[in-house]
């Protein structure tokens, strides 16, 4: 297994996320790419100390910068988790 604080690296805010919150008791991660569902499941159980019933995960890739040059760059790649916790969890943000 990983070390927890590894596979979650941040938690994401956005209007999206703050409605997943509020609607279905879900909230976003910005996670390991190399991380699995159990362990984001793990991790997120053991650093909030809540119930975790599902995971949802999505790979993003980075978006081009410069790219009229042949030297472009690039952001970096990285991995989304939707949680989702046990009904009358909560973890606090703020």
């Amino acid at each position: 297994m990983r070390d927890i604080f590894k596979v979650v690296k941040k938690i994401r805010l956005s209007e999206k996320a703050t409605l997943l919150g509020e609607t279905n008791n879900s909230y976003v991660f910005e996670v390991d790419r190399k991380a699995n569902k159990l362990e984001i499941k793990n991790a997120v159980e053991k650093l909030f100390d809540t119930s975790v019933v599902s995971v949802r995960t999505c790979n993003y890739s980075g978006k081009k910068k410069r790219e009229r040059r042949a030297d472009f760059g690039r952001t970096s790649h990285w991995k989304k988790a939707v949680v989702r916790l046990k009904d009358g969890e909560t973890i606090e943000l703020i």
